[in-house]
Order: C-alpha cells, then sequence, then structure tokens
C-alpha cells in the first residue's frame, strides 16, 4: 500500500500537535494509523466511503466514518494550520527566504458549496486561493480561500495580512523579503500592502494600467525565478484531493492545503533536493 510519509515521520513532525481529548474517550488507535489513512486519502482523491481503512490499522480497525471523523474535528478546530505553522518554526532553517513568490489558483469545486463561485475563464465554478513559496519551490502560506468569482486582487489587503501572519507566528521575518508576483497583482492597494509590511515587491507591470515606464521597483531577473511556484502548482496538484475539490466546506479543504504543505516539507527535506 503506497505510503506518503512514513510512520516514524508521522510520529515525529505532526502527532505532536494532534490535541487528545479533554474528556471521554482517548483515541482507540495510535494517532499516527489515523494521520496515515489520511494522507492517503489527500494523496489518491479517493472517496471516504472507498477509503481501504484495513490496511492502515494493526490491532483495531477503524471505519472510514471515524477516520472522516478524526478529519473533520481537526479541520474545524485549525489543528492542521495550527501544525504546519509549529513545523516552519521548526524548520525554518530549512527555507530559502532570499525571495519569495506569490500567486493565485483556482480549483474546479466539483460539488459546490462554501466560497465557490462560476469563473468565467475556467468555466466552471471554482475556489480562488493565493499562495506563497519560497525560493525552492515549497509552499510556505496561503490565503482564506474566496469564491472564484473575485480575481486574485479582491479584499488584498486582508488576505495579505492573512499570508504574512502565518510566517509572523512561525517567527519567521516578514520584513525585508523580496517577493515576486504576476502582473494581475500590480496595483496601489497590493504594493501599498507589502510597504506597511516591510516587504520588497517585485510586481510585473500590467500593461492594462497603461504606461510600464513608472517609478516602481522591477527586476526583470530576479522575476524569472517566479518559475519555481510553477513547480509548487505541479507538487500540490499531484495531491488529488486538491486538483479538484470535492469539500463542501471551506475548513475541509483548508486542511488538505496544510497537510499538503506539510507532506511536500517533509518529503523534499528529508531528500535534500530542494533545487
Amino acid at each position: 500500500m503506497y505510503s506518503v510519509l512514513d510512520k516514524d515521520t508521522i510520529e515525529m513532525e505532526i502527532v505532536p500537535y494532534l490535541p487528545m481529548p479533554k474528556r471521554g474517550f482517548p483515541p482507540t488507535v495510535p494517532l499516527v494509523e489515523i494521520v496515515n489513512a489520511i494522507l492517503y486519502k489527500l494523496k489518491t482523491g479517493v472517496q471516504w466511503h472507498q477509503l481501504p481503512t484495513e490496511v492502515f490499522f494493526k490491532e483495531k480497525t477503524l471505519s472510514w466514518e471515524s477516520v472522516y471523523y478524526h478529519y473533520r474535528k481537526w479541520c474545524v478546530t485549525g489543528v492542521w494550520k495550527t501544525c504546519w505553522i509549529g513545523m516552519l518554526d521548526r524548520h525554518k532553517s530549512e527555507l530559502d527566504l532570499s525571495s519569495v513568490d506569490l500567486d493565485g489558483s483556482h480549483t474546479p469545486a466539483i460539488r459546490g458549496g462554501e466560497a465557490v463561485e462560476y469563473q468565467g475563464r475556467k468555466k466552471r465554478k471554482t475556489t480562488n486561493a493565493l499562495y506563497l513559496s519560497d525560493r525552492q519551490g515549497l509552499p510556505i502560506a496561503m490565503s482564506e480561500p474566496l469564491a472564484g468569482n473575485h480575481n486574485d486582487l479582491y479584499n488584498i489587503e486582508v488576505q495579505f495580512e492573512v499570508v504574512t501572519a502565518t510566517l509572523e507566528k512561525a517567527n519567521i521575518k516578514v520584513e525585508g523579503l523580496f517577493l515576486n508576483a504576476g502582473a494581475g497583482f500590480d496595483s496601489k492597494d497590493f504594493r501599498n500592502s507589502c510597504e506597511k509590511k516591510g516587504v520588497h515587491a517585485n510586481v510585473c507591470f500590467n500593461k492594462r494600467n497603461g504606461n510600464t515606464d513608472r517609478d516602481e521597483y522591477f527586476d526583470q531577473k530576479l522575476y524569472k525565478e517566479r518559475y519555481a511556484i510553477e513547480r509548487t502548482n505541479a507538487w500540490m496538484d499531484s495531491y488529488r484531493s486538491l486538483l479538484n475539490r470535492f469539500d463542501t466546506t471551506i475548513a475541509s479543504w483548508l486542511g488538505f492545503n496544510y497537510l499538503s504543505f506539510m507532506a511536500i516539507f517533509l518529503k523534499k527535506m528529508k531528500s535534500k533536493k530542494f533545487k
């Protein structure tokens, strides 16, 4: 059976952040086995009711409903994001923050749900979110998901605050970062948001905004390094539960996103083949 992460890695890096219930009975199986089953769902995109639970548990086998119950509980309480922030804090020396890349991504929402609307370019209903990656292409933060009828600049001040807050909570200094962003982010609101945080915005000029001979800073050579975030998108698309959104709630979809961040980071850190 395919395993996304080995059990030792799950036990050391993820399980410590999973809270034990304050009331009621403790889990009847090791948490590492539950997480292993959830990661399998993330990677393969298999429907919950088709999850082959019998292969993940040694002593007592949980039903797929029980696995889903734990996943949803941890999603609703924000455990996966807390786990990711803790992991970032612990291993931030592995990041390459010589520059970072920001990009938006529309995910088709197959079953509808929260933050879902029709997106003309995709010709289907989608959910939009902003993703931040380091120079190696490792995903490190994301915004709150928005309905697909909104572009990347919608409510950008708030969304950029969400992205940078993730880094700040992980004790990663935001001030002084060099940030690459495409022409879709060429706006005064976004540049002001970066300036308030002390972030050096390297944004490609948008021809729709008129004359490109402007005073704003733009380094073409640095911008060419932005290809790394395309690699990020490819890594994340390899997790089938993210390629198309079947979750109707934002909490569940965010959970899979942060789990993919952890899986990508831990696998790349273990292999030491970032570049």
